[in-house]
């Protein structure tokens, strides 16, 4: 049974990093060592550096962590993980590294199989269908756009809503998924900054500090508020 937890970001304004998750953080991996992802970061901050960040932040949350930079066998670090984090950054890096280091079917198949995975922005775009909605750059090509497939959907982190009083002409995050709805059919679930997606099972919640919205082809977009039951969106996803 899968289990999974998507973050909006890192970082909400303000705070520190996952200051605002911290609680559901510790609950999600208890008792569990958890591998970190930090692969997505392409220049100014290293691996290492990235991965000592989410290493010391873990000890401040009772957790343990060590990163997939520290292994030299990347699959079978997957393969042994009683839990997953994939940070933020540049989700067309994220996937091209993955996709490159071959452990692209083995995360897919150990978190559908339940463990625990939880992403973070890049990490969060990760989990769905495709990354096409993503709002990075594509600074390097991946062998594909297809992601994991946890979710039978695509998630945009870092949902922006159009300002009102804005006087910059150009396009609206709302046009640019509708712009990828004129190709594409699967859902696409916006998490506005400090959003989350709780997802157990065939059942999944918005949770955290704000809620998202929901763009479905033909549909208008849907306001979905933080503690709305999205369970809709995952219902009859089959083998998950």
């Amino acid at each position: 049974m899968r289990d999974i937890l998507l973050l909006s970001t890192s970082t909400v304004h303000g705070t520190r990093f996952l200051d605002y998750a911290e609680s559901d953080i510790q609950a999600f991996f208890s008792g569990r060592s958890v591998l970190f992802v930090p692969l997505a970061r392409p220049g100014g901050v290293s691996h290492e550096a990235y991965t000592e960040l989410a290493k010391g932040r873990f000890e401040e949350m009772g957790l343990g962590l060590a990163g997939l930079d520290e292994f030299e066998d990347p699959v079978r670090a997957v393969q042994e993980a009683e839990g997953v984090f994939v940070g933020g950054g540049n989700t067309f890096v994220l996937l091209r590294e993955l996709y490159a280091a071959g452990v692209m079917e083995t995360l897919r198949a150990r978190a559908l199989a339940g463990m625990p995975y939880m992403g973070s922005s890049a990490g969060s775009n990760l989990a769905g269908l495709t990354i096409g909605t993503t709002n990075d750059m594509p600074i390097v090509m991946p062998p594909s756009f297809d992601a994991l497939g946890l979710v039978p959907f695509n998630i945009n982190p870092h949902y922006l809503d159009p300002d009102p009083d804005s006087r910059h002409m150009g396009e609206t995050r709302e046009t640019r998924i509708g712009e990828f709805h004129h190709f594409n059919s699967q859902p696409v679930l916006g998490l506005r900054e400090g959003a989350m997606l709780r997802v157990r099972g065939d059942s999944a919640r918005v949770e955290g500090q704000r809620g998202g919205r929901l763009f479905q082809p033909g549909e208008e977009p849907a306001e979905i508020d933080s503690g709305d039951d999205v369970s809709f969106l995952v219902a009859g996803d089959p083998g998950r």
